[in-house]
């Protein structure tokens, strides 16, 4: 199944707006609505703030200071006139009293009024009148030896100025008044704007609140829900479900790739249900042709061997029979054909035992391969005996595998060296292990056991570099019938075996006195690696 290679890219929406660029812009204008309102709430405390202190620091104290003013004067009218009537200069303590309240007082509202016209005139009337009843009755009747006769003469006179300074205080109070009036009329004004600020930013808070919340819902939340809904229904196995994208960009984005990549499931899927079904008919036509490789092994084990067994068991019998009337190139020929059939019943039968390896024999388990070499060994008892030949060993490992084909492993190894000494040696056969945690042809450890390197050496005639792949390969024989017996299937069945276990053997090139096959099996299932038996 072909496709272009944009098939699967994810479809691409025209550009929208993205959600951090909704939150960025809503909360830009958030910020400035806040920013405007709290500008205005800022203009309200700064407005409220000179309001109240135009009333509690400036016409408030100018107003009770023009009263003190007015007191001191009334206190110096007292003074004078009393001192004028009895002539007792303890009236004139007064007088003097006075004069000390009513220029600290003024100064309080030159101070206080700097700035405005109004009161700094109304200010300077009242110091001119003072100042007049000052210099025509106060200081003359406050200087005279006599006062009671200068008092009389100027009686009228200094009512009359005195008269002036009431009305210049009571004008100059009334504007201080109207003033402080102004001044609180104009707070409680700026208080109800004030207050009216703060109830709009709240209530704008407020609004905003909801309406981010709204936002994120509508526009975040709601796309999500229903993004995750879709995910669930395309995990629950229903890859035909399509996701719809919603919301903002980089949601409709997001759900189009994950849309993207559920069609390349569904697709991976077909495939693999393709895959399948095509697997399903190999196994299928791999069981039909391992039922005919059974029948062909019954076949070869039985109806192909008995022609071959009445073929040897007559010509047998026609040799002892007319032993007489044959000549020596009869009996030749008589030979030939029993030995052709012999030897086609021994390849027969090699050949059963090598389609046999991974199908028989399947009881794999922890071996013990010192008890195998030793029972192999017995079993090589006559060839060794007849032969000299010497089998030494360690302490060799607890392997896993199946204990009749590594039996077969190593006793078709003993006995080619046994068979392949060289002329006037005693063969010579020693058999060692050593722990290999990677092995070379595999790059890892198998289930997370350590492998084994077992190796058999001998002193025959070795093998030459250049047929150390060779001899593995069945029916391959490297020296002729005459000189050594055989058919050539011996290696090619370890081989066989030992790769069925998930190990390797192979021709170690660099030992010249002799052949050397190492081959490797996995450990034990219980073996940990911590330990193994030292190189014998």
């Amino acid at each position: 199944m072909s496709s272009r290679p944009d098939d699967h890219r994810p479809v691409r929406e025209r550009p929208g707006w993205t959600t951090s660029r909704w939150l960025a812009t809503g909360t830009t204008a958030a910020l400035m609505v806040l920013l405007i309102l709290g500008s205005f709430g800022a203009w309200a405390l700064v407005h409220a703030t000179a309001v109240n202190q135009r009333l509690v620091d400036r016409w408030s104290p100018a107003l009770i200071s023009s009263v003190r003013m007015e007191a001191a004067l009334v206190n110096q009218e007292t003074g004078i006139r009393g001192y004028g009537l009895t002539g007792d200069e303890e009236f004139l303590a007064p007088y003097r009293t006075g004069l000390t309240q009513q220029e600290t007082a003024a100064a309080d509202l030159r101070d206080l009024t700097a700035g405005d016209g109004r009161a700094t005139a109304d200010l300077r009337q009242v110091l001119a009148t003072a100042e007049a009843w000052h210099g025509s009755v106060a200081r003359p009747v406050a200087a005279a030896p006599d006062p009671t006769v200068l008092a009389q003469e100027r009686a009228e006179n200094g009512w009359a100025q005195f008269d002036a300074v009431r009305t210049a205080l009571r004008d100059q109070q009334a504007h201080i008044a109207a003033e402080r009036d102004g001044a609180r009329t104009d707070l409680t004004h700026v208080r109800t704007v004030r207050n009216t600020i703060f109830v709009i930013i709240a209530a704008v808070v407020l609004a905003l609140m909801a309406l981010a919340f709204a936002g994120l819902r509508l526009g975040v939340q709601r796309p999500l829900d229903r993004l995750r809904a879709d995910v669930r229904e395309v995990a629950s196995g229903n890859y035909t479900h399509t996701l719809v994208p919603t919301g903002p960009a980089d949601i409709r984005i997001l759900a189009s790739d994950v849309d993207a990549m559920r069609r390349r499931l569904a697709e991976d899927l077909a495939l693999k249900d393709q895959a399948r079904d095509v697997l399903d008919a190999q196994t299928m036509e791999l069981r039909r042709s391992n039922e005919e490789l059974e029948q062909f092994a019954y076949v070869a084990s039985h109806d192909l061997q008995e022609p071959l067994r009445k073929v040897a068991s007559f010509c047998q019998l026609l040799e002892r029979r007319y032993a007489e009337q044959l000549d020596d190139r009869a009996r030749q020929y008589i030979s030939f054909a029993v030995d052709g059939a012999n030897r086609m019943q021994n390849l027969i039968n090699d050949l059963l035992t090598f389609s046999r390896v991974g199908r028989l024999h399947t009881d794999e388990r922890d071996v013990d391969l010192t008890g195998v070499v030793r029972r192999t060994v017995g079993d090589l008892d006559v060839a060794v005996q007849q032969t000299g030949a010497t089998v030494t060993y360690g302490e060799l490992p607890t392997v896993h595998g199946q204990p009749t084909q590594l039996g077969l492993v190593l006793q078709n190894l003993i006995s080619n060296a046994i068979k392949f000494r060289a002329p006037g040696t005693t063969p010579a056969i020693h058999i060692a292990a050593r722990r290999i945690p990677h092995p070379a042809h595999q790059g890892s450890e198998e289930g997370g056991r350590p492998f084994w390197e077992i190796s058999v050496t001998d002193n025959g005639i070795g093998i030459a570099p250049e047929y150390v792949e060779r001899v593995f390969v069945i029916f391959q024989r490297l020296h002729t019938r005459e000189s050594y017996e055989g058919n050539g299937i011996g290696l090619a069945l370890c081989k066989k075996i030992v790769e069925h276990h998930g190990g390797s053997i192979t021709v170690d090139t660099t030992h010249t006195a002799g052949t050397r096959f190492v081959l490797t099996l996995p450990g034990a299932a219980h073996d940990d690696g911590s330990a193994g038996p030292a190189d014998a």
